[in-house]
């Protein structure tokens, strides 16, 4: 008789870029109660600053050697090069996880990893427990993710040409179609009216049943996050995409750079360069880690738009290059040495 085995459950955790992502895995890990579980990370660029954060949890139940980083190249477009191997290998070791956490860059469209789950190669092995989408509800809230409904409407009307949203609100209606659980994170930032308003734009834009949780840094258990039990490979019917009639699609409406950024005074004058530079030239996002002269800790430098939080998050490492590193993310066209001559002088 064949034995049976039970297929190990993944999350796929979805959300534009900066919605806080990282911070809900960070948690998820940190109160995972023993279970065996491993991460996927993807970013969008060559430099794995999310990989770092998460690698600096020290819990035993997540250690580094199943947190794996996936950089350069969306993994909705690169499955079969990048996360079929990448799961394969976690799959394979010797205590193999008893469940996988994706977290895929801000601009990947889920839908494409959910198909992947139906690949024979992985099939039989694992069912996606569920997609979860992280939203920034304050950048909803200041219009980040829409055009203006009457503008779009008028632009519409005068061209019958026109298919193709603002990409942003393309990219998040897509996080959101796929979703099983929809995280508003950063309710902190919006009023009680806010909240109920971007909850019904969610149920608007989703159209069936999915729930919506209003969180704070995103703070939601493991318990909330897993065992959602979806198998959404099986149900992608219900989870439309702007892509769907696509043969395939790209990033190209994106682009990202690094800045490598020498030791810094203090960070207030450096999250005012940051501030100066963003608002200057419409950056998305900008995140990294960065040396302040005299300090032991490294510090986290995290801008979505014009929101700028740093925080000191870890000692130096013996040995370990102090060269600060910021990665900038933005819509095509952004000015690099402009910005590098903003932001480091």
């Amino acid at each position: 008789m064949t034995k049976s085995f039970a297929k190990t459950p993944c999350t796929i955790v979805t959300g534009f870029l900066g919605a806080g992502k990282t911070t809900l895995v960070r948690n998820l890990i940190e109160t995972a109660n023993g279970r065996r579980l491993a991460i996927i990370v993807n970013e969008f660029g060559d430099v794995g600053i999310d990989g770092d954060i998460l690698k600096g949890c020290g819990v035993p139940d997540c250690p580094e050697d199943r947190i794996v980083e996936l950089s350069n190249g969306c993994l909705c477009c690169t499955v079969a090069d990048d996360f079929v191997p990448a799961l394969r290998s976690l799959l394979d070791q010797k205590e193999p996880p008893e469940h996988i956490v994706i977290e895929t860059s801000g601009l990947a469209l889920p839908k494409p990893l959910v198909q992947a789950f139906n690949w024979p190669e992985i099939a039989t092995r694992v069912t996606v427990d569920g997609v979860v989408a992280v939203v920034d509800g304050p950048a909803v809230v200041a219009g980040r993710f829409a055009d203006d409904p009457e503008a779009l409407a008028a632009q519409r009307a005068s061209d019958a040409s026109l298919d193709h949203d603002n990409p942003l609100e393309e990219v998040y209606e897509d996080q959101l179609l796929c979703a099983d659980l929809v995280v508003m994170n950063k309710s902190d930032l919006m009023s009680e009216e806010q909240r109920k308003n971007v909850a019904a734009e969610i149920a608007a834009k989703v159209q069936r049943a999915v729930k919506v949780i209003a969180t704070e840094h995103g703070k939601l258990s493991a318990s909330v996050l897993l065992g959602l039990g979806a198998a959404a490979e099986g149900d992608l019917a219900a989870r439309p995409s702007h892509h769907d009639n696509e043969a395939e699609h790209d990033h190209d409406d994106f682009e990202s750079f690094v800045l490598d950024v020498p030791a810094q005074a203090s960070p207030d004058a450096l999250v005012e360069r940051i501030a100066a530079a963003v608002d200057a030239h419409d950056v998305l996002r900008v995140k990294g880690f960065v040396e302040i002269a005299g300090k032991p800790l490294r510090l986290l430098v995290q801008a979505v738009g014009s929101r700028i939080q740093h925080q000191f998050e870890r000692p130096w490492r013996a040995g370990e290059s102090r060269q600060g590193r910021l990665v900038v993310i933005g819509e095509r066209g952004l000015d690099a040495a402009a910005i590098q001559s903003l932001i480091t002088g």
